[in-house]
């Protein structure tokens, strides 16, 4: 137990700063899309997936004895409606950023733990506890608190377009979350081709929609390079080391900061303006999300 006991702490405090630097990492994603200029939201969608699916190769070699042959039902599954899942949550999420105020979109597309926990208190119990309930309830109310003003103006805007693509993202990213938790799955071990495949989805859809643009600029390849190492790359293997710690279920919680630090980082850079909603809402969603949690 000597022996042990010194292991064990290096191991949490290894697996509790690897859960900060995936939250920190996923809390850049609206200023580095900002950042992307000009750049359309699938196609820049397509080339971040494309970097995090090179990025994440180190994650299929470390599990690669892990993951068993799928039948092929299975894998139509995985790699075709698994896929179609991510590449619809980061392209949601990138054109909600573009058509809405970046700080609002964020902190909409970051309630998805909330409905991570109601379909998953759903699917296994059959019932919704009133404190998840409650939680959910609470985060949802912050939401509500930055598109209130929307609302009460009246009509359909694009910001409206943006906030319903935002949780567009969200519920992608439940069902995600979801889709990880299947036994016998093994998503990490096929994180590149899983990302891969989404990329090749989302940069097939860009061309209908979106047509043939001009080469993005270095600055905008730059943060394209940064959104596929970063919050799609390293950020996953992080998130994936930190769970596997001990303490991992306890680790989890960390992600309720996101949506405050992203918040955080946007008014920082300039790209938000402080209003006293932003801080107000991403309280209510965090302080939903741990109430859902618990």
């Amino acid at each position: 137990m000597q022996i042990q006991t010194p292991l064990l702490d290096r191991s949490t405090r290894f697996g509790a700063g690897a859960a900060a630097l995936a939250v920190v990492l996923w809390a850049l994603v609206p200023l580095l899309v900002t950042a992307a200029g000009a750049v359309p939201p699938l196609r820049l969608s397509a080339l971040v997936l494309l970097a995090g699916a090179l990025a994440t190769l180190p994650m299929a070699h470390r599990h690669r004895h892990d993951a068993a042959p799928l039948p092929r039902t299975q894998g139509v599954v995985i790699y075709g409606g698994v896929s179609l899942l991510v590449a619809g949550a980061v392209g949601a999420c990138f054109a909600s950023l573009s058509l809405a105020p970046a700080a609002e979109a964020a902190l909409i597309t970051y309630t998805w733990p909330v409905l991570f926990l109601l379909a998953s208190q759903w699917l296994t119990e059959r019932r919704l506890t009133p404190t998840t309930l409650g939680g959910a309830g609470l985060a949802f109310s912050g939401a509500a608190l930055l598109v209130a003003p929307q609302a009460l103006a009246g009509g359909l805007s694009g910001a409206w377009e943006g906030y319903l693509l935002a949780l567009v993202a969200a519920l992608c990213w439940a069902l995600y979350s979801l889709a990880c938790q299947v036994p016998g799955w093994q998503l990490a071990a096929r994180m590149p081709h899983l990302l891969l495949v989404a990329s090749l989805i989302t940069g097939a859809a860009s061309l209908p929609l979106e047509g043939v643009s001009a080469l993005p600029s270095p600055a905008a390849l730059l943060a394209l390079a940064a959104l596929g190492l970063g919050p799609y790359g390293i950020a996953m293997l992080a998130w994936d080391r930190a769970l596997k710690a001990p303490h991992g279920q306890r680790l989890g919680n960390l992600a309720h900061a996101v949506p405050v630090l992203a918040t955080l980082f946007l008014v920082l850079a300039g790209v938000a303006a402080p209003d006293w909603r932003l801080p107000v809402a991403a309280g209510l969603v965090v302080w939903g999300s741990l109430t859902a949690t618990r």
